[in-house]
């Protein structure tokens, strides 16, 4: 899959099926577009091409605004890619950016750097200038220019697909429904494992991993899951997974997401891991005791194995 800056000049040869977005998360919704996409491109000999943002026009115009990612923009060509498109052109979204007029835009991306002759489109599509870029006035545009839009809907037939929806569920600790939105587990992808106080193992002996996602990433709530984590050597390990502040040792400590990896034993630290959620098991909590904290990370532990076990089963 070629990967190219907006800016670049054309590199298909034979015109292009052309979806445009973010595609933060890169949703079940997202997949059924682009596996669309990729067909039409089959179909009619055509190049599949993905134009998506980074960053984000939110990140970039109201950043005290802007949600936080459901995956970073390598997360998103990987999906692409396997998802069989062709080329992605990524927009380095910028405030001069935002002056560009809608059709301007269409001209420099759609039609001089992508060659498009199908124009794919969720149905409140927007962009441009004062967002003045829509479906029709695309359709409009299109009709000087050689392309067709294809505006399509993100509603499957039980679910609302969407990443603000997978946000929300993330956001209040619902993992397991955020994933009938995603396709998949959410994760932390090839992130580094680094150093933490150490407690973990010398204390409690349950030696966790301790990672440290990007800022721009959405957190899950505070609390335990049960999860599991990929390791560079292709080896899969159940997980429990924390994301707190450990309110047992700190009044009031830094955000940690860190992870026993049921069963493993080794040295992490400075390797990479993806690290993924599949069930919230409670609350964050300080116990009467570190005895009654460790006796209860037992039971978190051994959930833990069964969540794994069945997600495998």
């Amino acid at each position: 899959m070629r990967v190219h800056s907006a800016d670049d000049a054309r590199s298909t040869q034979r015109g292009s099926v052309t979806a445009i977005g973010v595609f933060d998360g890169v949703h079940q919704g997202h997949q059924a577009v682009l596996r669309h996409v990729v067909a039409l491109a089959h179909e009619q000999n055509l190049d599949a091409i993905v134009v998506t943002f980074d960053p984000t026009p939110a990140e970039v115009l109201a950043p005290e605004r802007a949600p936080k990612m459901l995956a970073t923009l390598d997360d998103r060509l990987r999906e692409f890619e396997g998802l069989g498109v062709d080329e992605v052109r990524v927009v380095h979204f910028s405030t001069e950016a935002s002056h560009e007029e809608a059709v301007d835009f269409v001209d420099r991306v759609v039609v001089a750097g992508c060659d498009t002759r199908i124009v794919v489109v969720g149905e409140d599509f927007h962009f441009g200038r004062d967002r003045q870029g829509n479906v029709e006035r695309l359709r409009m545009w299109g009709e000087s220019r050689n392309f067709t839009v294809s505006p399509v809907s993100l509603v499957g037939d039980e679910v609302h697909f969407s990443s603000t929806r997978a946000r929300v569920l993330i956001a209040a600790g619902d993992v397991a429904e955020a994933q009938k939105v995603l396709g998949r587990p959410f994760c932390y992808r090839d992130v580094e494992v680094v150093h933490g106080d150490a407690r973990g193992g010398a204390e409690l002996g349950f030696p966790t991993a301790n990672i440290d996602p990007s800022p721009r990433l959405i957190r899950p709530a505070l609390g335990i899951y049960a999860g599991f984590a990929d390791l560079a050597d292709g080896s899969r390990w159940a997980a429990a997974i924390s994301v707190g502040k450990r309110p047992q040792f700190y009044e009031d400590g830094s955000l940690l997401v860190e992870a026993y990896l049921c069963g493993f034993a080794g040295n992490l630290y400075g390797q990479s891991l993806t690290l993924s959620f599949l069930e919230f098991l409670r609350g964050e909590m300080k116990f009467e005791s570190v005895d009654e904290l460790v006796e209860q990370m037992h039971r978190d532990v051994k959930k833990s194995e069964e969540v794994f076990a069945s997600y495998h089963g």
